[in-house]
């Protein structure tokens, strides 16, 4: 029996799109997203574990920068090419790194990728 290979997805060809979530930047440009925790089992650790209501995640410098410019007009790629120019070498390995935070924020839900 043979099988098929899946597709391996290009990610420096897709568009990312922001979730809708809150997000607010500090005075030193820094992004922190609020994630609001909702569902059954968060009410009852709300209630018996007094955990927050809303969940604040911190990203770092050059998540920090990505996040503003995750509006739905620019690719991965061209996305990477703005990192590289802002960060040069520390942005290093740039593309492994660029694709690895894509796809988390894309497991965590926080973006969705635009059709072309």
């Amino acid at each position: 029996m043979k099988q098929t290979k899946k597709p391996q997805t290009n990610y420096l060809d897709l568009i990312p799109l922001r979730a809708p979530l809150a997000w607010t930047v500090d005075e030193s440009g820094m992004v922190t997203l609020e994630k609001e925790n909702t569902g059954l089992f968060c009410r009852i650790t709300q209630k018996l574990l007094k955990k927050p209501k809303v969940t604040q995640i911190h990203l770092d410098a050059i998540g920090s920068f990505l996040w503003p410019k995750l509006d739905g007009s620019q690719t991965v790629y061209q996305l990477a090419h703005a990192v590289k120019e802002a960060f040069g070498e520390a942005a290093e390995p740039l593309y492994p790194r660029i694709v690895k935070y894509f796809q988390i924020l894309e497991s965590y839900h926080f973006i969705q990728w635009k059709e072309k």
